[in-house]
Order: structure tokens, then sequence, then C-alpha cells
């Protein structure tokens, strides 16, 4: 992965570079799944912490949960979600934008301080197409998603997961920028390009190139 192609993965639509990782220790929670799944998504977020040598919570002291993962069929059920619209702002709109487009996920996130993560909300609509997804394919792809402020437009052309034999994989030069991503050499949160080059570096130091 050139230094063009990882400032590619954090430049928005609008052209504008945002990096930001995790500040804190990730306390998930899953809504909407049965056991099964549950224990699917908890073993994709523990796989991408130990890739990244991130920490995991019960709880943040702060919000409680500061990942949450929802998976439910109509956008229209978040509006009746107990505290969503403080959780998430102008809740009504972003439905209707949602419902509108047909969209069958997207992602929340706020921000500490310093600009770096401290909570992400994942919404998932199991339509006809996601609910064709195996379950470990969607967990390890949408965990991915979470771990990082991507842009917009990362992985419109190419997934982030692989296949290894009949196994899905993490792409290994995305585990790399992920890796390279929570050094702790590097700021939490950055939004010039120069940043690109940063992680280039830490990735070649790491022999993932």
């Amino acid at each position: 992965m050139e230094p063009e192609q990882i400032e590619a993965l954090f430049t928005r639509e609008d052209g504008q570079f945002v990096f930001a990782r995790w500040g804190r220790p990730i306390a998930p929670v899953v809504f909407g799944v049965q056991e099964e799944t549950l224990q699917v998504v908890k073993g994709a977020l523990e796989a991408v912490t130990a890739l990244a040598g991130h920490k995991m919570a019960e709880t943040d002291m702060e919000l409680g949960s500061n990942l949450m993962v929802f998976f439910f069929e109509q956008w229209e059920e978040l509006l009746d979600v107990p505290g969503m619209d403080r959780l998430v702002p102008e809740l009504d709109g972003l439905v209707g934008k949602l419902r509108d487009v047909d969209a069958n996920q997207y992602r929340f996130f706020r921000f500490d301080e310093a600009g770096a993560i401290k909570a992400c909300f994942v919404f998932l609509r199991m339509d006809e197409h996601l609910s064709a997804v195996p379950a470990q394919t969607l967990a390890l792809s949408q965990i991915v998603q979470s771990y990082l402020l991507w842009s917009d437009t990362a992985f419109r052309d190419q997934s982030p997961l692989a296949m290894a034999g009949d196994t899905t994989i993490l792409r290994p030069d995305v585990a790399g920028l992920i890796r390279a991503a929570y050094d702790p050499v590097l700021p939490a949160a950055a939004m010039d390009s120069s940043h690109a080059l940063r992680l280039y570096a830490r990735m070649k130091a790491g022999g993932i190139q």
C-alpha cells in the first residue's frame, strides 16, 4: 500500500483528510441478534482489537457502552429505542434520509476533545442483501469499519476483506494499516494528509507494505 493509497482511505468525498482512532477501551453491546450471532460479532471485535493492540472493557465510565451495534428490519425502529435521540442528533431527519435512499447500514461516530473516537453507533437494516451475507463476513466488515474513521468512500470499490480458501479474512494491507494506525507513537487524530506518510512509515517498519 503506497502513501497515496493510504491518504485516499482517509480523504472524504469533499476532499478533507480526517483520521481518527479509538482513544479509549471499547465497551461493546449488540442489539437485535441471537446468542450465536452475538458470539460471532464478539469474536470479530476481539480479533481486530488484538490486531490493533488496543483494549476492550466491560463498561465505559462516561457512556456505559461506547460501541453499539443494532440489527433491525426497518429504519423507523430506531425512533422507538429509548434515548436514541440523545445519542444521535437529528434522529428523525436521519431516519428519513436513510429510508429514502434505501440504505442498509450507517455508522455514526462521536469524538473526544483530542479528536479521537469515543463512541460509535452501527446501524444495520437487515434487508435481502445483508441477510444473504454470512454472519462472520458481516461482523468482521462492520468491526473493521468501526475501528478507524475511514473515508466515506474508502471501501466503495474494494472490500476490506478477502477470501483465504473458504475463510473470510481481513486483507493483509488493511490489517497492516490498522496495526500501524494504533502505534502509540502516532497521534490518535489528524487532519493533515501528511499523516498518511507517517502511517506508511509505520507499516514499512512493521514489514507490511
